[in-house]
């Protein structure tokens, strides 16, 4: 792969080109165009490749589990332990990343030029961020790890292994931010393909590299729990050299000078001002998720490891769904930006429709084929390996009902922060997991008494009530103001939005 096949213009071209998937198949010149003409063939055009970036992202996953399953099932217990703290701390940046992907969307739809000024400010500003996170986060491991109120086998094992992962894993967050930034500031542009591209590269290292380090084959040290960190990190920085490479020397995506990188408060106000909510959505996601991994951790090894397992079986539907709202807030943002707003609405009741689809085929899959699926990832033959397949096979029966309202509620979330609305997006998030997933499951678990089946019940309930709530505010319609001025809107008074609304950003000078 040559970065150089994906030449494109500079960004004051790309809200007036006319390209079209048909006129554009041989290479990804430049970004789709989505404001204007046939919408449904663009939308896909800019959507596949996230949905595959995400089915990519589910394989280091995997990778990780399959190799850790075949080294011992405590090892895949530490992972789903350590998991939801990494993910804590990973969520705070990944807020800003987003940020810097509506602002790009919407000026580009706007066709203001200002994209490359936004990106490096992005860049530069979320590389700090990046580095904060991986210093507190490796001072922090021992005392999150303490919080999680685990007994017996898994204080005595599973806390350790999960320690030597994180530590590893936080000394590497340059890296991992660095790919993050790449892909965020490219779909808010609108050129998807250049970062899945990068991403199979870091997915074959990755899974080449995994067993060598967790088993020590040849030359290659024995390190078992932090190999897995180790491939991760060095995958991950290799994506992230490519993708500066592409930044910096190709013109594929925003053009970024090298005075962009110089932080401006104005412009870091702004990246933080629609960031905040969004890094506070995550954030809440990941506090959720501790949350019932101290709940799980209160049961025997076999069943943390189950759930572990589970959650990682259920992210191959999750993430095409992920990838399907990561378009939408792209598509949205350009359009609102283009000041389309009727075309915003349309594009996303189509995905909606689309991801139902596919999310409706991976419930009768999951439900089919669980005991195969769960079995294939569970090979050690240590003990303990039988008690985790059956938890794993009834965790994934269970959950495979909430996957159409899990696909459905991520579209409409991004529908919500491409048009800025960051906090709304926040507020559902909120409802879907501390309103409905975690009081549930402790109400099932500890007051009702049902034990692990209160887990995967709850993991249900927080998705179905987080769709339904969802979907009916976004056919209220109030979402659809832009966070960017046109120049035709520069050249009138301002109406007041209402009151329930977020007020815009400025524009950006």
């Amino acid at each position: 792969m040559s970065p150089e096949a994906d030449d494109g213009p500079p960004l004051e071209e790309t809200a007036t080109s006319q390209t079209t998937p048909e006129a554009d198949s041989g290479s990804d010149t430049r970004p789709s165009n989505l404001t204007d003409g046939d919408l449904v063939r663009p939308m896909f055009y800019l959507a596949w490749p996230l949905v595959l970036i995400q089915l990519l992202q589910v394989a280091y996953n995997v990778g990780d589990t399959f190799w850790l399953g075949a080294l011992s099932p405590d090892a895949v217990g530490a992972l789903s332990l350590a998991f939801p703290l990494i993910f804590f701390l990973i969520s705070i940046g990944g807020g800003f990343t987003a940020a810097g992907a509506i602002l790009i969307a919407q000026h580009t739809g706007a066709d203001s030029g200002k994209g490359g000024l936004i990106a490096g400010q992005t860049l530069s500003f979320i590389t700090l961020v990046a580095i904060a996170v991986g210093v507190i986060g490796y001072v922090a491991t021992d005392p999150m790890l303490a919080l999680l109120p685990a007994t017996g086998d898994t204080e005595a094992v599973l806390i350790p292994m999960a320690a030597e992962y994180m530590r590893v894993f936080f000394l590497g967050a340059p890296f991992l931010f660095g790919f993050f930034i790449f892909v965020s500031l490219m779909r808010g542009y609108g050129n998807t393909r250049a970062p899945m591209r990068v991403m199979v590269v870091s997915v074959v290292i990755n899974l080449a590299i995994d067993p060598l380090l967790i088993f020590g084959v040849g030359p290659f040290p024995r390190l078992e729990i932090q190999g897995a960190a180790v491939a991760t990190v060095f995958s991950r920085g290799v994506a992230t050299m490519i993708g500066l490479y592409i930044l910096f020397y190709t013109d594929v995506g925003p053009t970024i000078e090298r005075g962009h990188l110089v932080p401006r408060l104005e412009y870091v106000s702004k990246i933080t001002r629609l960031g905040v909510p969004t890094a506070l959505e995550q954030s809440m996601s990941s506090l959720a998720m501790i949350a019932m991994t101290a709940m799980v951790a209160t049961f025997a090894s076999p069943v943390v490891a189950a759930y572990g397992l589970g959650n990682r079986l259920i992210s191959l539907a999750f993430l095409p769904a992920m990838g399907m709202g990561q378009a939408t807030d792209t598509i949205v943002g350009q359009n609102l930006g283009a000041g389309k707003a009727d075309r915003a609405e349309k594009a996303t009741w189509i995905a909606s429709g689309v991801i139902a689809v596919i999310m409706l085929g991976a419930t009768v899959i999951a439900f089919a084929f669980t005991e195969p699926i769960v079995a294939v990832f569970m090979t050690s033959g240590a003990a303990g390996t039988a008690e985790t397949i059956h938890y794993g096979t009834v965790y994934l029966q269970i959950a495979a009902a909430m996957f159409v309202f899990m696909g459905v509620l991520q579209v409409i979330l991004g529908a919500f922060r491409g048009a800025g609305n960051t906090k709304t997006a926040l507020v559902f998030s909120v409802v879907t997991l501390w309103i409905a997933r975690v009081p549930v499951s402790y109400y099932l678990i500890f007051v009702a008494g049902w034990g692990t089946t209160g887990i995967w019940i709850g993991v249900v309930a927080g998705d179905v009530v987080g769709a339904v709530a969802a979907i009916a505010w976004f056919t209220r319609g109030t979402w659809k103001n832009a966070i960017v001025e046109t120049p035709e809107d520069e050249e009138t008074t301002e109406e007041p939005l209402p009151e329930h609304e977020e007020m815009p950003v400025e524009p950006l000078e």
